[in-house]
């Protein structure tokens, strides 16, 4: 009777998150998708105020310089803290203490984040507004995320591998990049991809560092940009025009969608790979 319920709860549980992210996707899907052109795509937002009339290039274009180089930023230093935890640290305080400060990070509020970095990196460290500091406060906001997945992604590698590497005299750099990296890189790929989702789809770091209303397509790291989430806020909170709203959150959906996709690729080429070599066999 207890494994009748628990299935039954389980069972409705995931059907009801199922139908609530398919209601979501529906719904804005139902509302934007008419509008939605190559016109929408490749045209500058115009009209007054901004966002009323023409597209999103600006937005799109901009979103992938913040959604890039923040990921850069948060692979960068993840991956270098969960390989020192995973592979070099041994001592147990040391490793709480870092452990506690990735969790004080994770759980500091996104707009505090960007008041930070707007009250260091722009205005202290005169980097202005600027893609630069937007993209460092979105690399701070998804480094807990990827430093903690990083961690359990290597701690699941057989330390026999890296012990018999070190008893043969290699050095634990060189078996680091020349054994762990080449059997995780599959796992250390689909946490880039949701890391850059998360980064993607976050307004309040940018909204004070790095993005504004109306700019041009940059032409470097130290310029403004616009970005599909600010486009999207502005359009919904002033009443824009809800109907490009709903457009550039369906834009904003399938990118995003599309990143996510990525790892899947990945696990489907992992499991057609494994049965064609066992079928050879």
């Amino acid at each position: 009777m207890k494994d009748l319920v628990i299935k039954l709860w389980w069972s409705i549980s995931t059907v009801l998150v199922i139908c609530i992210i398919l209601g979501m996707f529906g719904f804005v899907f139902i509302n934007g998708y008419e509008g939605i052109s190559l016109k929408f795509l490749i045209e500058s937002p115009s009209g007054t105020p901004i966002g009323s009339e023409g597209g999103i290039y600006n937005c799109i274009i901009g979103s992938l310089y913040f959604t890039t180089l923040s990921t850069f930023i948060g692979l960068l230093f993840s991956i270098c803290v969960s390989a020192y935890l995973a592979f070099y640290n041994r001592n147990k305080r040391i490793k709480s203490i870092i452990r506690l400060v990735i969790g004080v990070i994770g759980g500091i509020p996104s707009i505090v984040l960007g008041l930070f970095g707007y009250g260091f990196l722009v205005v202290y460290m005169k980097l202005g507004i600027s893609i630069i500091a937007g993209s460092i406060v979105l690399g701070t906001l998804i480094f807990p995320f990827m430093t903690l997945r990083f961690e359990k992604i290597f701690g699941e590698v057989d330390k026999l591998l890296f012990y018999s590497s070190l008893s043969l005299g290699i050095d634990k750099t060189y078996t680091f990049f020349k054994i762990i990296l080449p059997i995780t890189y599959k796992e250390i790929t689909r946490t880039i991809c949701l890391g850059a989702s998360f980064s993607m789809g976050a307004t309040a770091p940018i909204l004070l560092t790095g993005a504004v209303y109306y700019a041009k397509v940059p032409r470097s790291i130290f310029s403004p940009a616009m970005a599909l989430p600010l486009q999207l806020y502005g359009l919904i909170s002033e009443g824009i025009c809800v109907e490009n709203a709903y457009k550039t959150a369906l834009v904003l959906i399938g990118i995003l969608l599309c990143l996510n996709f990525i790892p899947i690729i990945l696990m489907r080429e992992d499991y057609y790979g494994k049965y064609f070599r066992n079928k050879k066999s």
